[in-house]
């Protein structure tokens, strides 16, 4: 039976390194705590603390997504498999980086095989604005081996050897498992990643009660030198609407879909389960006579069976758009 689409109450994470930025995004921040993220589409394990979206509005109001994956599979997600724990395969969030996020690594597969209670994340990050002079820390120098880096760690070079990015708004950096890599302090961006939530910090700023994970990070992080960043993607133009593609891989695939004028927006069924995050622009969404608005912040979840719905844009909208892929 066709799902409609599904907007969900954010996931809000206080954070040592968050700040208030998120309201901008129309997130409403508790009152003096420093918020770091916004889970906008969320199915974690049930041992991770407020880890499951709950939907808001239409005829699925207060489920959660596991409810309707546990419902009909097939209606969400087609033929794309579950998460590795049996969850909704993709996790998206806005991350506010008011301070240095730790230096950080996710399991590789190597790791992941030895260790089935970890999990491989995979995950992009999207700039919606940044600091002038703010930095992305993605990956290590060339020549930087093992104990090179552990030396680092414990002498606090760590930042000498790692590639430092300059964050460009509207750039997209994607970082395979296995990548060292850390958010610099004054950015902001909207996360595409893979539903895992196992992360081992390798240095966290000289900050002081937060666990580090020396000894799995080094065994995990990627030493050859592959650089991290490519160069920016072609657009392609087809009437009035601009596509970008930034990520195809395995798990997903994330575009940049820019109107270029106002009217209705057309978005192919494909068959499978697509996610967008509003960037910017203002529109409706009607999904048969039940309709809501879509502005700055908002993320739409669109089911593999989907039933029909449509697009209205009274300000042209720029969507970032991410596709799961069936299984291989």
């Amino acid at each position: 039976m066709p799902l409609p689409p599904m907007r969900f109450s954010p996931i809000l994470k206080p954070k040592v390194w968050g700040g208030r930025t998120l309201s901008g995004l129309g997130k409403h921040l508790p009152e003096g705590e420093a918020i770091g993220e916004s889970w906008e589409l969320a199915d974690l394990p049930d041992a991770i603390e407020d880890g499951r979206s709950r939907i808001t509005g239409g005829s699925l109001d207060g489920l959660t997504l596991r409810d309707v994956l546990t419902r009909d599979a097939e209606a969400l997600l087609g033929t794309t498999p579950r998460s590795t724990e049996g969850g909704f395969p993709l996790l998206l969030k806005y991350l506010d980086a008011n301070d240095n996020l730790s230096v950080q690594v996710h399991p590789d597969a190597e790791w992941v095989a030895a260790h089935p209670e970890d999990h491989l994340k995979s995950e992009a990050w999207f700039i919606l604005d940044a600091e002038p002079g703010s930095l992305i820390y993605a990956g290590l120098k060339p020549g930087v081996d093992r104990e090179t880096f552990a030396s680092a760690i414990e002498d606090g070079s760590v930042v000498d050897h790692l590639v430092a990015i300059p964050a460009v708004p509207g750039e997209c950096i994607y970082l395979p498992s296995g990548t060292c890599h850390a958010l610099g302090a004054g950015v902001l961006v909207a996360e595409v990643q893979t539903p895992s939530d196992t992360t081992f910090r390798v240095w966290d700023w000289g900050r002081t009660g937060r666990e580090l994970h020396v000894e799995p990070a080094l065994a995990c992080i990627d030493f050859s030198g592959r650089p991290v960043q490519q160069p920016a993607p072609p657009s392609d133009t087809d009437g009035d609407r601009r596509t970008t593609c930034f990520v195809d891989v395995k798990h997903f695939k994330i575009d940049r879909v820019e109107a270029l004028s106002t009217g209705m927006l057309d978005v192919p069924d494909l068959g499978r389960p697509q996610a967008f995050m509003v960037l910017g622009g203002n529109g409706q969404l009607d999904a048969e006579g039940a309709v809501t608005s879509l502005s700055r912040g908002d993320t739409v979840l669109l089911p593999a069976d989907r039933m029909p719905f449509t697009i209205e844009m009274t300000e042209p909208l720029d969507l970032l758009m991410v596709t799961m892929h069936p299984a291989s």
